[in-house]
């Protein structure tokens, strides 16, 4: 009785190994050999917009995953320019993207230009700042920036606030952001009482108010680019992703989020 058992068990251990191996078979039948995951390095302030054009995209392109990388473009362009596995590159502003072409870190004729924003002066919802010359008085302690040596958003800013004759006034009173999301926590939490951020993250905020708007003469041109990086493990799917991101789907979806198209 006990070797019938015995038999019947190692059985029905057997048909379960057997079920296990058909089903792992079948799984691994079903994968995409071609499977192909882009890494994309992008301006902190289109993480959002980003992210939404990503998942609309992989609809239609199946095989095609997204691994992001999102922080200031200064330091995303360093990261590539010392090696980093990144296949599409936007930027926030086109001086990394240019130093990445002049040292030719670029997939050739891949560059686009995709988008412009706008800078605003925001304030927590309570605040009663009126406009850029209250950045002087002694009831605003704090100011948050974008640190201008590597966010463009700082640089930006940097550039408005001393064509507004204020820089040399508020210079004791900045905290200096890693990139512009970092600028808009600082001012949602009350720990500053004013920052300078991007037109579209401050339009995704509820915990803020925009104070006033940066007079486009202030400051250089707020230009996005995107490209293609050389090397890039997936060049054409890549290309082909940029080349999306430049299209009318995309743009629709960009513009959802307060950005505006910009004349390549």
């Amino acid at each position: 009785m006990r070797q019938k058992e015995y038999a019947a068990h190692r059985h029905s251990r057997l048909c379960f190994c057997l079920a296990l191996l058909a089903l792992a078979a079948f799984i691994a039948g079903c994968r995409n050999p071609n499977r192909l995951t882009l890494t994309v390095s992008a301006a902190a302030s289109l993480k959002d917009a980003i992210a939404e054009n990503e998942a609309v995209y992989k609809k239609s392109h199946t095989t095609v995953d997204f691994a992001n990388n999102f922080g200031s473009s200064g330091i995303l362009a360093g990261q590539i320019a010392q090696g980093a596995p990144v296949d599409v590159f936007l930027s926030a502003a086109t001086k990394p993207m240019d130093t990445l072409e002049e040292n030719g870190l670029l997939a050739t004729g891949s560059r686009r230009t995709l988008l412009r924003n706008s800078l605003v002066l925001i304030a927590p919802r309570d605040s009663h700042l009126r406009d850029f010359q209250g950045l002087t008085d002694q009831s605003i302690r704090v100011i948050a920036l974008g640190d201008p040596a590597s966010v463009p958003a700082g640089q930006y800013g940097r550039q408005t606030l001393a064509s507004l004759g204020v820089w040399g006034r508020i210079n004791s009173k900045l905290v200096l952001g890693k990139d512009v999301r970092q600028v808009l926590t600082y001012v949602e939490t009350g720990q500053a009482d004013a920052g300078l951020v991007y037109a579209t993250d401050a339009l995704a905020s509820t915990k803020i108010r925009v104070v006033a708007s940066a007079p486009e003469s202030s400051h250089e041109p707020i230009v996005y680019p995107a490209a293609v990086v050389k090397g890039s493990h997936g060049e054409e799917a890549a290309r082909r992703f940029v080349e999306y991101l430049a299209g009318p789907a995309a743009q629709a979806t960009f513009k959802k989020y307060g950005f505006t198209t910009a004349t390549p």
